[in-house]
Parts: C-alpha cells; sequence; structure tokens
C-alpha cells in the first residue's frame, strides 16, 4: 500500500494522462508556483503570522530606499502587488532579531559549555544582598558601564531579575509601604511604557495602583514617577514632571546605550533599571539589572524576586556574562578589533541606517510624520548624532484618525497610540527585527504614501 506521502505526487502524475483542461490546471499551477518561488526568492515575500516571524533567512541588503521603492513598484506593476499585500508584517512588539546576524559572524567567541553539575544550588554569593547574582555577572555589568559611562557603578547595589519586568514589579513592591492607608499612586508622563499600566494593575495589589499621565497627576500624596529615557514610544529624553514633596523616582534606562543615543553623561539616579534584550538583543535570555543606591529598597527587591521566582537562572547570566565580557574586550583591546565586530558600532550604523530609510520613506509624501529627535555628542563613541530609537513614534496626518487601523489594512500591525496614553493618530513601530522583514515595511510604507499623496 502506498505512504500517504506519494499519493498526492501520484495523483498530480496521473493528470497527464487527463484530457486538456487537466493540461490547463497543471500549467496554472506550475506557473503560480513559479511566481512564488521568484517572489521569496528576490525578497518580496516575507511570511510573518500574526503570532510572529517564521524564521527565513536573513538577506544582506544595504540597499538605498530609493532602489527598494523601485523594486517594490515594478513588482506592483507586474500584478504581483495582490500576492503582497496578503502578507502580514508584525512591528508590534520590539523582538531585537536584528542583532541576531552580529552574533552569527562573531562565531564561537561568546559560546559557554556549561557541565552538568553546575548551577546545582540555588545560591550564588551569599556574602552579598544579593545571594542569586552570579559574580561573573555582576562584574561583567560593572566592567560595561564603567566603559560605556552611561551610568554610576559605585555605591550601588546591583540586583538581577528576570527582564526589567521583574525588576519593576520588585521595586514597586520594595517602594511602597504595606501599611499605608491608600495605595501608592504610579504615574508616567504620556507618551508612556506601554506595559506600566498592564504590569502595574495586572495583581489588583493594594500596594499600588495606576494613575497615568504624570502631567495630569495634582494629587496631594506620595508617588512613584517612572522616568523613562530615551523615552519609549517616542524617542525623547525625559526628566521628572511631578514637582510633588512625596515623590519618588524610578529611572529605566533600557534605551540609553551608544546605539541608541548619544551617551552625554553617566546617569546617577537612586534606581536605575536596565535589560539584556535591548542592550544585546538577547530577549530570549530574560535577564535584566538594577543599579540600587538605598541598601533597605535593594534587599526587598530581592525578597520580592525570592519570592516570586526563587532568584534568576544561573545558566543564563553566566551565558549574558560573556557576551558582555567579549563586548568590553573589542573596545579594550581596539588595536585587533576592526569596527565590523565592535558591538555599538555595528548597532549604531544598523540603526542610522534604518532611520535614514525610514525618514526618506515618511518624507516620500503627507501621509506620516516623524518628531524631531534630540542631536548630541556622544562622550562614548566621539560622534555627534540624533537620537535613532529602536522604535518609531508614528503619526498620520490628513483625516486618518485611527493610525493603527489604517496600517492593519495594508497588513502592517503596529502599536496604537492609546495604548501609551496618547492618540489614535499615533503608532508606535518596532525598528529593530529582521533585516528582511524590515526593508519590506520600508517598501510598503513608501508604496503607501505615494499613492495617498497622489
Amino acid at each position: 500500500m502506498p505512504s500517504k506521502a506519494s499519493v498526492p505526487l501520484k495523483i498530480i502524475r496521473n493528470q497527464v494522462l487527463l484530457p486538456v483542461a487537466g493540461h490547463w490546471l497543471m500549467l496554472s499551477v506550475a506557473i503560480n508556483f513559479g511566481l512564488l518561488l521568484k517572489l521569496i526568492h528576490d525578497g518580496h515575500l516575507r511570511m510573518v503570522w500574526s503570532s510572529g516571524l517564521n524564521g527565513m533567512p536573513d538577506k544582506e541588503n544595504e540597499g538605498s530606499l530609493s532602489s527598494l521603492s523601485s523594486s517594490f513598484s515594478a513588482q506592483a506593476t507586474q500584478g504581483n502587488e495582490g500576492l503582497i499585500q496578503q502578507t502580514l508584517i508584525n512591528l508590534d512588539h520590539g523582538d531585537p532579531t536584528m542583532y541576531q546576524s552580529y552574533w552569527k559572524q562573531m562565531g564561537d567567541r561568546t559560546t559557554v559549555v556549561i557541565s552538568g553539575w553546575q548551577s546545582v544550588s540555588y545560591f550564588s554569593d551569599t556574602k552579598t544582598h544579593c545571594w542569586f547574582l552570579e559574580p561573573g555577572f555582576a562584574n561583567a555589568v560593572t566592567k560595561l558601564h564603567n566603559l560605556v559611562r552611561n551610568a554610576e557603578t559605585g555605591n550601588r547595589h546591583i540586583v538581577v531579575g528576570t527582564g526589567s519586568t521583574q525588576l519593576f514589579q520588585a521595586v514597586l513592591y520594595a517602594l511602597c509601604p504595606s501599611d499605608a492607608p491608600e495605595p501608592m499612586s504610579i504615574v508616567s508622563a504620556a507618551p508612556f511604557y506601554s506595559s506600566y499600566p498592564l504590569i502595574t494593575e495586572c495583581l489588583k495589589s493594594g500596594l499600588y495602583k495606576w494613575r497615568g499621565d504624570a502631567n495630569e497627576f495634582d494629587r496631594d500624596e506620595p508617588y512613584i514617577e517612572l522616568v523613562t529615557y530615551p523615552n519609549n514610544p517616542d524617542g525623547s529624553i525625559r526628566e521628572a514632571v511631578v514637582n510633588g514633596s512625596g515623590g519618588i523616582l524610578v529611572h529605566d534606562l533600557a534605551y540609553y546605550w551608544p546605539q541608541y543615543t548619544p551617551i552625554s553623561s553617566p546617569a546617577d539616579h537612586d534606581i536605575m533599571l536596565f535589560t539584556l534584550s535591548k542592550c544585546t538583543g538577547h530577549a530570549g535570555m530574560r535577564l535584566g539589572w538594577a543599579l540600587v543606591k538605598d541598601e533597605a529598597i535593594a534587599k526587598k527587591m530581592v525578597k520580592f524576586i525570592e519570592i516570586s521566582s526563587i532568584g534568576v537562572s544561573k545558566d543564563s547570566q553566566v551565558r549574558a556574562a560573556k557576551i558582555l565580557d567579549v563586548i568590553a574586550d573589542t573596545y579594550e583591546h581596539a588595536e585587533t578589533s576592526n569596527e565590523s565586530i565592535r558591538f555599538f558600532d555595528y548597532g549604531y550604523q544598523e540603526m542610522a541606517k534604518r532611520w535614514r530609510q525610514l525618514r526618506e520613506a515618511v518624507n516620500k509624501g503627507q501621509t506620516f510624520s516623524l518628531p524631531n529627535l534630540p542631536v548630541g555628542k556622544c562622550n562614548f563613541s566621539n560622534r555627534t548624532f540624533g537620537t535613532q530609537p529602536a522604535f518609531a513614534w508614528l503619526k498620520c496626518e490628513k483625516a486618518i484618525d485611527d493610525c493603527e487601523s489604517f496600517l492593519r489594512k495594508h497588513k502592517i500591525l503596529t502599536r496604537g497610540g492609546v495604548h501609551f496614553g496618547s492618540s489614535k493618530k499615533f503608532v508606535r513601530i518596532s525598528l529593530i527585527g529582521h533585516e528582511e522583514e524590515y526593508n519590506e515595511f520600508i517598501r510598503r510604507l513608501s508604496l503607501i504614501n505615494s499613492v495617498e499623496s497622489l
């Protein structure tokens, strides 16, 4: 009996013996299949399902926007626009797969071998407050900050967490008194990071409550203000806006790295949050760290992580330490490292290219606009450049009131401004996905802008 896998093949073969109608069917299938292969080969088709990316290989495409747009337009005139418009580009979340090609070229330099007998104990270093913090990871974090000079590390306690999300929850737990008559108010200036209200409200805690836009907060009561810079989603450089006497500031510095913004001076705040996902692109390791001045606050943060997850993966910390050390080594031994293998140089060049392509696409018409971003001197790279965030805060102009819905009709999935405490005319767009996916987005945005501007 033939296998199931062989049945379709025999059916197709038998169609050769059918009358003329069978010949036409076979010819139609062959033409359409050949067209599909050509689109994939040319880089014009990338299937992105609503749940994420499909893992197609990256393409090294360094071309300008003009070549991208002309290629897209030529294809459309050949009758293929319908096929392209059926694909979905998911730019809703900031999955930093842009960095994958860099780490591939680094080969085995960041490879770590972990034996079966390692990471057996819960404990890493019982001499420190954060007893699950691997000493190698703590040293690597300090080394990298001192190299880049983006944060003060002296007289600070390092608290490691499962991403900055867990650290944010630990900060709220540590800062909010358990015996307060009312929940502590949590605020951030709009547009704020869309996950702040979700994380704050998910447990319906009696310790704290999300109060929204810091610009509108006028309560005479204790509060916590979240200050993000460069800001997610709009890339602005933020300062605290609430002037109340009972306020506590928490600084989220996930994007304060030299591929995204000029490093003007070391950040020197009481509580500073960082995450590996946006620093090196390793979102899958689920690691973040906090630099905390106050010992009592650090201890309470550790207690929260102890209660919620009994520490943080040692394996992830060992691997992350290796990666951070490799980044630092390429700068400390610059005489043996060219710019192409220095991580922050690679990240800067890639972000600069993507922002250049995006601005060219937006400037092709009057359908969209982007904010003006600050320009400054980077003391780390000695470059003068404008902030080039991991996300674009895109505004739909004219009579387009719901930008998210408008782009979704063109099979571009984004996150609407209402999630950030802003208007529906804005969307946040991730710029740090696979290059092939980003190129397709630029082609499509350019075409939309050209058509809408006619």
